[in-house]
């Protein structure tokens, strides 16, 4: 299938302030390691649409969208949009730039649903805000553009959306979103025990979810088992027209604000799995907070996507993309060398713990009620 890679100039430019954990640079060096590498030129690449007010109100509710608008606008939150609406907090700040971002996130989801519709995949790296809910920010999320997404195709007529999660936090604002809609079926693989403390094994959203609450440290072989033998039949019994995947970075080693262990190969082969299930998917970025692991995942994942191949040594031009990252959560000696001269990880294999197991039971069980509780240790 053709691939489309969707983006905005917004996202070229400075965003989140200070040391929040998205201040990282993201997008750019994403952006600029496929180019040094050829793999995006203009008939790949389309710019991302600014939602517009009608466009937000389709799923957001008026009172929040008329304080994000205000806030904006005057560039701070008060004291009642922070505690109503969760604007204007470390978590959710305001800064400059929020509005077209935001918006631009939005639009690049509803256009890589379209794209996706005429039988294709659509990368939107810059999608993936999956903490947003209707009446509020959170998690760093302000839209919830996965839910524009399957909003889209399901306008178009599709009766079966699979939304899959691989983000290290559980995707928890789109599952509440689709709760009740049985045309959705949202499986979310995420670490146990990390915010926002949603998406326990027994949560299944109205019926229409499946949680997969990991322990720390899964390796490559975990993640592998785990969509083998329970994602991916999940998957396949929903028959699904359209895929919706948010992917992250988050489930990477060396990743500040989760601790899995992931590959980034791991990570490819799991999309590519998800993408073989219909004619239609829409990728989008998500998580992720370290800069280095991130591109060359998101990099990686583009050249899966669209066909090239991935070499085992960067050039030149493509570590120069890497070498000037920095990050406030990764310290210089934290800094691996192979971040900074190859694309694809080593592959993290390792045992199976048997908490996957007992993960995999509680999802194809047809009552949740007979597996309350499922041991991590």
């Amino acid at each position: 299938m053709a691939a489309t890679f969707i983006s905005s100039r917004i996202y070229l430019e400075p965003g989140y302030p200070g040391n929040h954990p998205l201040a990282i640079a993201r997008l750019a060096p994403v952006m600029g390691l496929c180019r040094a590498l050829g793999w995006l030129d203009d008939g790949a690449y389309a710019e991302c649409p600014i939602a517009t007010d009608a466009q937000l109100a389709r799923f957001h509710d008026a009172a929040y969208l008329a304080a994000f608008a205000a806030a904006t606008e005057r560039g701070r939150a008060t004291a009642q949009e922070r505690a109503r609406f969760g604007l204007g907090s470390i978590e959710n700040p305001i800064f400059a730039g929020l509005d077209a971002r935001a918006r631009a996130s939005v639009g690049g989801s509803i256009l890589a649903a379209e794209i996706a519709l005429k039988g294709g995949i659509a990368y939107h790296p810059g999608g993936g805000t999956h903490h947003a809910m209707a009446d509020r920010a959170s998690g760093f999320c302000y839209f919830n553009d996965p839910v524009f997404a399957i909003l889209r195709l399901l306008d178009a007529g599709l009766t079966r959306v699979l939304y899959a999660d691989l983000d290290a936090h559980h995707g928890d604002g789109v599952q509440a979103a689709m709760a009740h809609d049985p045309r959705v079926m949202t499986l979310s693989v995420h670490e146990d025990g990390r915010w926002p403390f949603t998406g326990g094994a027994g949560d299944r959203g109205n019926g229409h979810a499946r949680n997969f609450p990991v322990p720390r440290a899964m390796n490559d072989s975990e993640f592998a088992w785990l969509m083998d033998n329970a994602l991916l039949p999940l998957a396949r019994g929903f028959a699904p027209q359209a895929v919706v995947v948010t992917v992250g970075a988050d489930a990477l080693a060396g990743d500040p604000l989760s601790s899995l262990a992931l590959s980034n190969g791991a990570l490819w082969e799991a999309v590519m799995a998800l993408t073989r299930l219909s004619p239609a998917s829409v990728i989008l970025g998500g998580g992720g907070y370290n800069p280095w692991t991130l591109a060359r995942a998101w990099a990686g994942l583009w050249a899966r996507l669209s066909g090239q191949p991935v070499p085992d040594d960067l050039p030149p031009a493509a570590r120069a993309v890497l070498a000037p990252l920095s990050c406030d959560l990764v310290d210089e000696d934290e800094v691996q060398p192979a971040w900074l001269t190859t694309l694809a990880d080593a592959p993290n294999p390792g045992p199976v713990r048997p908490a996957f197991a007992a993960l995999a039971r509680a999802a194809l069980s047809p009552d949740p009620a007979e597996l309350p509780h499922v041991r991590l240790a």
